[in-house]
């Protein structure tokens, strides 16, 4: 009995650390300020699938001229994804359809890019949208930007 109790006790200490460790990331990433939420799908197909498969929940941090894209659920220090902002093309923008709409936040709109040759889709907030569309808009005098 007491074994048990003792296991009991470190497997929810451990959680318990576990879920303070979670916290503690997300609250270093947004210290500097300058991020938002932001789902993303990586490598997306000429013709987008609506199923809202593929997509990961993140946040995303302005960080000079990149955007880092951290995974909400992961205790890595390091973003999964850098985009540059010289490298980033939008190709349009649009609602989520069916699944999708299960699948994102739900006052999320989709922003289909490309990054250096590889299609992309970020799911944020209006509000997001606009902000990220001015910074990427607000690049420095002779970087080309393409926003559609």
């Amino acid at each position: 009995m007491v074994l048990a109790l003792t296991v009991c006790g470190i497997v929810v200490a451990l959680m318990v650390v576990g879920l303070f460790v979670f916290g503690l990331r997300r609250r270093l990433i947004q210290r500097s300020g300058g991020t938002f939420d932001c789902s993303l799908r990586w490598g997306v197909p000429e013709k987008p699938d609506t199923n809202g498969k593929g997509w990961s929940y993140g946040v995303a941090r302005y960080n000079g001229d990149r955007v880092e894209w951290y995974r909400v659920f992961s205790y890595a220090p390091r973003p999964r994804r850098v985009l540059e902002r010289s490298a980033i093309e939008v190709a349009g923008r649009r609602d989520p359809e069916g699944e999708e709409e299960l699948a994102l936040l739900s006052d999320a709109v989709i922003l289909a890019c490309r990054h250096r040759g590889t299609r992309l889709e970020l799911a944020m907030s209006e509000d997001a949208l606009t902000g990220f569309l001015a910074w990427l808009e607000a690049a420095p005098p002779g970087q080309r930007v393409n926003v559609a």
